[in-house]
């Protein structure tokens, strides 16, 4: 009964036949920063779980509200303007302290009685009660960075100049924690290519507190091996220059240790910098390091080959876990590390067929068990080890695979997480539950479509903001076995049922190996089988990142829809290793990324050239990123498209990060076949259809580099191209006025190449 209302309610908003009252969609519809429209609504803004688990954080209109979770009361747990206030009595200009009042993102310590502010490159500390503003640091002339309070609110912790430094909120008193940081020695935060490809885009912080609050464990990371690599802003009179450590595919990669701070420690020796007659006396490491700090014994591992891909804490605060890779990412040691000092203990080495990436840290029980995610024979599970590293047992098994852990309830013994691929279910992603015995595997949400939850720490309840492909993020509050307790945000969006969309169909078409791709199909409103119709294809087809979900998608699936509008079919199919189907999906992209991904998109458009009303003569595909790599090598392998567009693109392996790279491509000097078959460069000659190469000018990531060396390669072939940069864009172009700019000129361009 609920299926089929669903699809009543669906019918409604996706009709076949468009009354006079819906209206195409524009341009300036989905990016013009004063006329674009909300299709996604106002989904209510979730700030996570107080401590007690009992109440959630929202904020509504400015203000931040600690909301009774059974009940949905609210009481206000900041009054802006009387934050406000007090921060102007601090020194604050008024404007400055209203927004940051009423700023979304404030940074509560665990007891949520205080909040810390960072602004002026200086730091801050707002008594919530006491309406009182004290500041922290006194240096406006260098920023803190990677600020965070201790787990006990005793502490801040921040990163200046690259050294370590905490200030205790009650004395106010500053202690430095490390000594050696420059410009090639960084302490407590991350190099660029650490961030991006191990610890995650966005998150630059290298330390991390003990629970109980005495120790810090941190990345040391010497730069001086690594090449820099020069990004220049033009639209300056005087150029302005950046200059970013980049290691390439085959450079050499920052050398990296783990150091143990304790934090209680009064140090002894005097900061030779401040008394340098003391200071030449002392032994070097002494004045380089301090005496608060002890660095983990790494000498079974070669500097230069060794990557620290996680670090974190036993649950006892006596040691450090920390997980070591080989460069190339052929094995993963977890090792633990005590404090008290000592050679570390190797709890176990994992392999795969291919590479292994670290996924997450250890989840310890009260026993000092520990739960543990990895990927070693094919699928993500969770498996269950005891203190010592030995394992007890595989708790999740099959051929689907874990998405996000959410942690163990040891009152109900039940495993929290969300998956895949159960049923076979690729599509959708839901909420589930196992017991620690490996039985019991019960899935707790019911709607088709993809479940983001937020549980509280003591896993008794969740948050679960849900959409699908036809319906923007609603926000609903179940129990733990799934009942729904009350519904937070149904998010209506009435536009919706005024605009002229059309349902995507979903549908799986098989490779050559018989392996079956989930595809997605949207046809032009008020379709005619017997016509025919050109093709936009849109890919990104890197590992293990499908794009054919059943969830709500923003401005670049309005996008489509407005070219589906105009007469486009849309078409979207994730390649095997890309299909996210278990990572022994995507083992196969192992030494040779771009050539099993062109045969399974051939495969696809095979499919397609068979249906009567698609116009094989008029297909084109666009993509962004390794979507940009493989819009482009794709156009050097087949004839197929008549048009393609490459954005952010990757022309050469050798050009992109050395991380990420050498994980599926080893080193250019251990693959040199591989590297220089899935070129773009070396098969630019090759080109076939009408390519048009977007890139941002100051692209950090993949750098502009690769744009000019492939204009400049299919130049000397004599080969026609179309090419637009975007200056002072980096890896996708956001800037309002530039991102309007971007989709009218590849509207344009496909209307007159489609």
């Amino acid at each position: 009964m609920k299926r089929i209302l669903s699809l009543l309610i669906a019918a409604l908003l996706f009709p076949s036949v468009v009354p006079a009252q819906q209206r195409n969609l524009s341009i300036d519809d989905i990016f013009d920063a004063q006329k674009r429209i909300p299709f996604s609504g106002r989904p209510a803004a979730i700030r996570g779980w107080t401590q007690d688990g009992k109440s959630y954080l929202e904020f509504v209109n400015g203000t931040m509200f600690r909301v009774d979770a059974l009940s949905g009361n609210r009481t206000s747990l900041v009054a802006s303007e009387q934050m406000a206030d007090a921060l102007i009595r601090a020194g604050f200009q008024s404007a400055d302290a209203k927004r940051i009042a009423g700023a979304p993102s404030q940074r509560f310590n665990i007891g949520e009685t205080s909040i810390l502010v960072d602004f002026y490159k200086d730091l801050w500390l707002y008594n919530i009660s006491e309406n009182k503003v004290s500041q922290l640091t006194k240096t406006p002339d260098k920023e803190e960075k990677e600020s965070d309070f201790s787990p006990d609110s005793r502490y801040i912790s921040f990163v200046r100049d690259n050294n370590l430094f905490v200030v205790d909120t009650t004395t106010l008193r500053e202690k430095q924690i490390t000594r050696d940081g420059d410009e090639k020695t960084l302490n407590g935060i991350l190099d660029w290519v650490y961030e991006e490809e191990l610890y995650g885009r966005g998150n630059k912080r290298g330390y991390w507190w003990s629970p109980d609050s005495s120790h810090i464990a941190f990345l040391r990371t010497d730069e001086s091996p690594v090449p820099k690599f020069i990004i220049p802003d033009d639209t300056v009179v005087d150029q302005r220059v950046e200059s970013w450590d980049y290691p390439q595919a085959g450079d050499p990669n920052p050398i990296v240790r783990v150091g143990i701070a304790n934090v209680e420690k009064v140090p002894v020796l005097p900061n030779p910098r401040k008394v340098p007659v003391v200071g030449r006396r002392l032994p070097s490491s002494l004045v380089r390091l301090g005496d608060v700090v002890r660095f983990i014994d790494l000498s079974k591992y070669t500097p230069e080959n060794l990557l620290i891909s996680r670090v974190a804490w036993s649950s006892d605060s006596r040691g450090v876990l920390f997980q070591a890779q080989d460069r190339e990412q052929t094995f993963l040691d977890l090792n633990y590390a005590p404090v008290k000092g000592g050679k570390p203990v190797l709890y176990f080495t994992e392999r795969t067929n291919a590479w292994t990436e670290a996924i997450d840290n250890p989840d310890f029980l009260a026993d000092g068990s520990f739960a543990w995610l990895s990927e070693k024979n094919g699928f993500k599970h969770l498996y269950h080890y005891d203190r010592d590293g030995r394992l007890i047992r595989q708790i999740t098994d099959g051929r689907w695979e874990i998405t996000s852990y959410f942690g163990i309830n040891e009152g109900d013994g039940f495993a929290y997480f969300t998956a895949i691929g159960v049923d076979d279910n690729w599509l959708d992603t839901h909420v589930y539950r196992i017991k620690l015995d490996g039985t019991g595997l019960q899935r707790l949400t019911e709607k088709a479509g993809t479940h983001r939850p937020q549980f509280n720490k003591q896993l008794t309840h969740f948050v679960d903001v849900w959409s699908d492909v036809d319906t923007p993020p609603q926000t609903r509050l179940h129990s733990s076995d799934g009942k729904l307790v009350r519904v937070i945000d149904e998010n209506p969006v009435s536009v919706l049922a005024q605009l002229n969309l059309q349902r995507p169909e979903f549908m799986r078409i098989k490779n050559r190996d018989g392996f079956e791709m989930e595809a997605m199909m949207i046809k032009p409103p008020n379709f005619d089988p017997s016509r025919k119709y050109p093709v936009l294809s849109y890919t990104y087809a890197g590992p293990h990142a499908p794009q054919v979900r059943n969830q709500w998608g923003g401005a670049r699936f309005m996008w489509h829809q407005m070219l589906a509008q105009r007469g486009y079919i849309i078409w979207i199919i994730d390649n095997k290793t890309a299909s996210g189907k278990g990572v022994e999906s995507t083992w196969p992209v192992y030494k040779k990324m771009g050539q099993t991904e062109v045969l399974d998109l051939e495969d696809g458009f095979s499919y397609l050239k068979s249906l009567p009303y698609i116009d094989s003569e008029r297909i084109g595909m666009w993509g962004w990123s390794y979507g940009g790599y493989i819009t482009s090598y794709f156009m050097t392998q087949s004839k197929t498209l008549k048009m393609g567009i490459a954005g952010g693109l990757v022309a050469d392996w050798s050009l992109y990060d050395s991380i990420y790279t050498e994980r599926y491509m080893l080193t250019p000097r251990n693959n040199p076949d591989g590297y220089a078959k899935g070129s773009v460069l070396k098969n630019a000659s090759n080109l076939s259809g009408r390519l048009l190469i977007i890139h941002g000018t100051m692209d950090e990531n993949v750098h502009m580099q690769n744009a000019i060396m492939l204009a400049h390669e299919l130049q000397k072939a004599g080969k026609q191209f179309d090419f637009m940069p975007y200056p002072t864009q980096r890896h996708g172009v956001v800037e309002p006025r530039q991102a309007k700019h971007m989709y009218t000129m590849m509207t344009e361009y496909i209307e007159r190449n489609l």
